[in-house]
């Protein structure tokens, strides 16, 4: 089956989900000798119009694990407005080194309700969105050249295809629920109304904050005020050159406390073809 072009399509706040589609599909790219498309949706902006592909496409879709599933609020986005048209797929999930659970099985029905054929699947370990004691540093070296052996067994794969494949099987359920945070006491950790907090005495005001929230939920005109949704993603917290962002919710604080007591042991990758 020919593949014309390699897209590389996600959403990813805290930057391990786009370094993990971007070395799958460039290698991808660089296997099947075709040009390689980006298509990042994480910022509202980039969500204001229909994902579309093709046939002939090869979409490598990534979106990270939020509490065993897809993030709730994105996959609306996913499920509406994202359209395969007979495109080829290769699903991808990244989690914090807890666990992915439902989470690629919830991306592949969703991709291939959406006018996709998944020819494979993969989770992937990557640092934990809420604190570095899990998985620090990944996807490292050795997790890239997985990434790249994966790129390969998909390349090899599509090259031999004759007709659209069977929809590749990966284990989860993705009517499943949702994963129910706990704290370190093991009760149910409440910290949906959690918002980021802002340093004054750090925060020079310069507002990248506010560009750069997935749910576009901090106030441009002042950063310290969040009047929308937060998903608790961790982008403004990351990506604040100046570490003014914090939280502070202290039933936020003991679920991090519990993960980082119970889930520092590093997770395996997991491919599926």
């Amino acid at each position: 089956m020919e593949v014309k072009r390699i897209c590389a399509a996600y959403w990813s706040a805290t930057g391990n989900t786009d370094k993990t589609v971007n070395t799958i599909a460039e290698a991808l790219a660089k296997k099947l000798d075709v040009p390689l498309e980006r298509r990042n949706f994480t910022r509202p902006s980039d969500r204001a119009q229909p994902l579309a592909f093709e046939a002939g496409d090869l979409v490598v879709f990534g979106m990270p694990t939020y509490a065993g599933k897809l993030p709730n609020k994105m996959l609306p986005y996913v499920q509406e407005q994202v359209q395969g048209h007979g495109a080829l797929a290769a699903a991808v999930v990244t989690f914090g080194n807890r666990a992915y659970d439902n989470s690629l099985a919830e991306l592949c029905a969703s991709l291939e309700a959406d006018g996709f054929h998944t020819v494979a699947g993969a989770a992937f370990a990557c640092r934990h969105a809420f604190t570095d004691a899990l998985g620090d540093g990944r996807p490292d070296w050795d997790d890239r050249r997985q990434m790249e052996t994966f790129a390969a067994q998909i390349a090899d794969k599509v090259a031999g295809l004759t007709d659209i494949p069977a929809l590749v099987a990966v284990p989860g359920d993705a009517a499943a629920p949702y994963y129910v945070p706990k704290g370190t006491d093991g009760q149910p950790a409440k910290f949906l109304k959690a918002k980021p907090q802002t340093d004054l005495g750090k925060c020079t005001d310069c507002g990248a904050c506010a560009r750069l929230c997935p749910m576009g939920a901090i106030n441009p005109s002042n950063v310290a005020e969040v009047p929308g949704t937060c998903i608790k993603c961790q982008r403004c917290v990351r990506k604040c050159t100046k570490h003014a962002k914090y939280f502070d919710d202290p039933a936020f604080l003991s679920h991090v406390a519990m993960l980082e007591q119970n889930f520092a042991e590093p997770k395996a990758n997991e491919v599926f073809l």
